[in-house]
């Protein structure tokens, strides 16, 4: 069977250590420190962005569209000898279906578990009623905390100072941090201080590895993305991608068959197009980024399905990575 573990920085490989082991390329001369900070937000402000810019590489997809991120995605980031485990989450907001139930839960079940959450807020909306109601359900998290203000090259001074101040005067960050997940200002001193506070103790990952998302996740990731960024606002975001078949060839070249299910008919024609020629582009576009991950050929297959009321399948959603919510 391939391999379809996370991949390196310079190359998808077949190792993979257990938490605890020595990671490769560090000497294991003094004190290792590792740790886990969730990032948690509003749809929109630029988690995943922020997490692509972090880790140095793209590792999460990125789209205007909201709601893009479903489940959780971790980055990884080795400073100094300090590993730092970003944790991409769903963003937060007035949950109305059963999906966005199940990613709200999710998002806060990252928070739960991680040595430090990080709130993202966007310096264009401000405090805004998501915002608000974050900061809310935030002051009840034991974890330390810390407040980042995304997106400052758009705002003036003044407004920037005025959201750090009165987010601070509801809830006890340990530090806050300005900065622009595009431009990377302020990218370099929130990693310096993160690696500074995380906890203590062995490395989880191996030094080369940039997340701990199967190959196979990537790559139905990857034809998302190129799915939102084809179509904007014509396919509602609950469609979804899996990855049905993947092969290594003799010739070192890759086949992967993915799946692209949606909710109706009307869905499946908007996604192939006429003559075939969207899904062409989408596959043509998701094949080149594939193959630039996994550092060979790929031969990519795109089939479309109609599958009613996916939202209601449990299946779908442990594909997803998600918990079903029963109500």
């Amino acid at each position: 069977m391939a391999d379809t573990k996370g991949p390196r920085r310079s190359a998808a490989s077949s190792s993979e250590r257990k938490s605890g082991d020595s990671a490769p390329g560090h000497s294991g001369q003094g004190q290792t420190r590792c740790g886990f900070i969730a990032i948690i937000g509003a749809p929109n402000v630029g988690k995943s962005t922020l997490i692509n810019a972090l880790v140095g590489t793209k590792v999460a997809i990125v789209s205007h569209k909201v709601q893009t991120t479903r489940a959780l995605l971790r980055g990884i980031a080795t400073v100094d000898g300090s590993q730092l485990v970003f944790v991409d989450t769903p963003g937060v907001f007035a949950p109305k279906r059963r999906l966005d139930r199940a990613m709200i839960t999710t998002a806060w079940a990252g928070v739960d578990d991680a040595d430090i959450a990080a709130v993202l807020i966007d310096a264009k909306r401000g405090l805004d009623q998501e915002a608000d109601a974050i900061l809310d359900r935030l002051a009840a998290v034991a974890q330390s905390k810390i407040l980042l203000i995304n997106k400052i090259d758009l705002v003036e001074k003044p407004v920037l100072l005025g959201i750090a101040k009165a987010a601070n005067e509801r809830v006890r960050f340990a530090a806050t941090f300005m900065v622009s997940a595009l431009t990377g200002d302020g990218i370099a001193d929130l990693r310096g201080w993160l690696a500074e506070q995380v906890p203590e103790g062995p490395w989880h990952y191996p030094a080369d590895q940039i997340t701990d998302a199967p190959l196979r996740h990537l790559a139905a990731e990857i034809t998302r993305e190129k799915l939102y960024l084809r179509l904007h606002q014509e396919l509602p975001y609950q469609c979804t991608v899996e990855t049905d078949a993947w092969k290594e060839l003799k010739d070192g070249s890759t086949r992967i068959e993915q799946t692209i299910y949606v909710a109706r008919e009307s869905q499946r024609k908007i996604v192939l197009g006429k003559g075939g020629q969207t899904i062409r582009g989408i596959g043509a576009d998701a094949r080149r980024e594939i193959a630039d991950m996994i550092e060979a050929p790929v031969h990519l297959f795109l089939f479309v399905k109609v599958r009613e009321r996916w939202g209601e399948d449990p299946e779908r959603y442990r594909a997803m990575g998600l918990e079903f919510p029963k109500e």
